[in-house]
C-alpha cells in the first residue's frame, strides 16, 4: 500500500512537472510583442510573382491586406496589415519590384500576471526579477516602411522553373502608450505601485533574400516561397519605469545589458492563387507563422496571420 501511495505521488509530481512553464519577464516579453509583427510583416511582404509563365513585359499591381493577432498571457497586439506593390519586367528572366507598407496595430490587455524586470533599468529601489500584476495597457504599435526588390527568374533540374529575389527595404516600428501599471505581488516590496513602459520608435535597414517556386494546374496556381531578412544594426531595448520616489529611463545597450531588439527573421509561405480573380490566400504563412515564432521568440503563446493579396494582369 506504502508503494502504491508512492507510485501515485511520483505520477501527480511528474504531471504537475509537465504542466508546469516558465513565465517569462514583462521586459523579455514587451521585446518580443514587438518583434514579432515585424516577422509577420517581412512573411508578407509584396514581392512574390505568382505567375512566372506570363512573358508579357508589364507592370503590375499588388493590393495586400491581413489580419493578425498575437500575444503572451493577456498581453495582445492585434489589428490591420496593409500593402502596395509595383512588380515591373525588365526582360523574360529579369523583373524588379517595389513597395510600401503600413501596419496600424493594437496593444491591449486588461490584466496580466509575470516577473517585473527591468534590465534597461538595473537599480531600481527593489530587487528584481520580482513577482507583478500588470493592468491597463491600451496602446499602439505602427509598423510601416517601404522597399525594393530584384528578381530573376531560373530553370533547374533538381528545383524546375523558380525565381530567387534579393532587396532591401526602410523599416520603421513606433510603439506608443505601450504602458502598464504594476503591482508588486511578492517579497519586501509588496504592494508597491508604479508604471512601465517601452515606447520607442526604432528604425532599421533590412536586407533580405528569398526564393519561390510556382505552379499551376488549370485555374489554380500555387507558390512555395522563403524568405530571409536581417534587420540592421541591433538595437537596445528602450525602457521607463516610474516608482515612490524614482524614475528611470534606460536602454539596454547603453546599461551594458545588451542590444536585442531586431531579429533575423526566417519566413516561409504556400499561397493558392485562383487564376481567373487573380485573388491569393497564403495558408502555409498561417501556419508557418503559428509554430515558428513560439519556438523563435520565446514567451510568445500565439501568433496568427491570415494574408490576402489581389495581383493584377
Amino acid at each position: 500500500m506504502h508503494s502504491f501511495r508512492m507510485l501515485l505521488t511520483s505520477i501527480g509530481l511528474i504531471a504537475s512537472t509537465q504542466q508546469c512553464r516558465a513565465v517569462e519577464d514583462i521586459e523579455f516579453v514587451a521585446e518580443h510583442l514587438a518583434e514579432v509583427p515585424m516577422d509577420n510583416r517581412y512573411a508578407t511582404l509584396p514581392v512574390w510573382n505568382h505567375d512566372l509563365r506570363d512573358e508579357k513585359k508589364s507592370v503590375k499591381i499588388e493590393l495586400q491586406g491581413a489580419m493578425s493577432s498575437l500575444g503572451s498571457g493577456n498581453l495582445n497586439v492585434s489589428g490591420p496589415m496593409l500593402s502596395l506593390g509595383l512588380h515591373r519586367d525588365l526582360s523574360r528572366d529579369w523583373s524588379i519590384s517595389g513597395f510600401v507598407f503600413d501596419d496600424p496595430l493594437r496593444l491591449h490587455a486588461v490584466h496580466d500576471q509575470r516577473p517585473l524586470q527591468t534590465l534597461f533599468a538595473p537599480s531600481t529601489p527593489f530587487t528584481r526579477p520580482v513577482d507583478a500584476h500588470f493592468s491597463n495597457l491600451d496602446g499602439s504599435l505602427t509598423d510601416s516602411g517601404a522597399g525594393i526588390a530584384l528578381g530573376q527568374q531560373r530553370q533547374a533540374k533538381l528545383l524546375g522553373e523558380y525565381m530567387w529575389i534579393a532587396g532591401v527595404l526602410w523599416q520603421r516600428v513606433d510603439l506608443q502608450n505601450f504602458r502598464l501599471d504594476y503591482e508588486i505581488a511578492a517579497g519586501p516590496s509588496l504592494g508597491t505601485t508604479g508604471q512601465i513602459d517601452f515606447d520607442n520608435t526604432y528604425s532599421q535597414v533590412v536586407p533580405f533574400v528569398g526564393i519561390q517556386w510556382p505552379r499551376q494546374r488549370g485555374n489554380w496556381l500555387w507558390n512555395a516561397h522563403a524568405l530571409y531578412a536581417m534587420p540592421l544594426p541591433r538595437r537596445g531595448v528602450v525602457g521607463h519605469i516610474t516608482g515612490p520616489g524614482f524614475d528611470i529611463h534606460g536602454d539596454t545597450e547603453d546599461v551594458g545589458s545588451g542590444k536585442h531588439f531586431g531579429d533575423p527573421s526566417l519566413a516561409v509561405g504556400l499561397t493558392f492563387t485562383y487564376a481567373p480573380a487573380h485573388l491569393s490566400v497564403d495558408i502555409g504563412t498561417l501556419v508557418s507563422q503559428a509554430l515558428m515564432e513560439q519556438w523563435i521568440h520565446r514567451g510568445i503563446e500565439r501568433n496568427y496571420v491570415l494574408s490576402v493579396s489581389w495581383q493584377s494582369k
